[in-house]
């Protein structure tokens, strides 16, 4: 999946966000900028809410206990954390893991926009309410809308989106843990990544079986 060589490196430094300086409460709380990782033509692309503090100190999202959820709900479905992007609505940590405030969101909206109009994903994951209802702006019961796929306007285009817990919350609620697991899977077969096998997939394989 991944691109391979200059053009890739360099699409991946383009994505990147040097500075900024627009939301001071979170300049005062981060030690750094937090970007996507992955590939730059991935067909799934996960968004989180913000960085935490690992996320923080590590400089990747989805580093702590919550990327060791995501990661395993990945590999469950036949995915590896390489074969997908990860992002987040703001690129840095909010004091004491607070919600990013409107405002913030607001701020930090062009950096996601042009991070979706470059990758140009078959699908993204909104992990978490606050991602959930970013994207589509409107209120989310994101614990029973967990798994609904549902179209939003984003970065000039129609795009589908998987509404799904944060991984977080299957470390809370052990009950919420098989449902992440199935969201992520059906984001697997919805995006058709990590079944194109040797005969390309027909989008029907059973992921468990590679």
């Amino acid at each position: 999946m991944s691109e391979h060589g200059g053009d890739g490196a360099a699409l991946d430094e383009d994505l990147r966000l040097p500075a900024c300086e627009r939301c001071p409460a979170l300049v005062e709380s981060r030690s750094r900028i937090v970007d996507g990782v992955g590939p730059t033509d991935a067909d799934l692309l996960f968004v989180g809410e913000g960085p935490g503090a690992t996320e923080d100190e590590e400089g990747e999202p989805f580093v702590g206990r919550s990327g060791d959820v995501l990661d395993e709900a990945l590999r469950d479905a036949g995915l590896a954390r390489a074969d997908v992007r990860i992002t987040n609505c703001v690129r840095c940590r909010p004091p004491d893991n607070r919600d990013p405030t409107t405002e913030e969101l607001a701020n930090c909206r062009g950096h996601l926009e042009s991070e979706v109009d470059r990758l140009d994903p078959d699908l993204i994951v909104t992990l978490g309410k606050v991602p959930s209802e970013h994207l589509l702006d409107r209120s989310v019961a994101i614990t029973s809308e967990s798994g609904d796929v549902v179209d939003a306007r984003l970065a000039g285009a129609s795009r589908r989106v998987l509404l799904s817990v944060h991984p977080a919350a299957t470390l809370y609620d052990r009950s919420q843990r098989d449902g992440f697991f199935e969201t992520i899977g059906r984001a697997a077969e919805l995006s058709g990544v990590g079944e194109r096998g040797e005969d390309g997939g027909d989008g029907q394989s059973r992921l468990g079986e590679f």
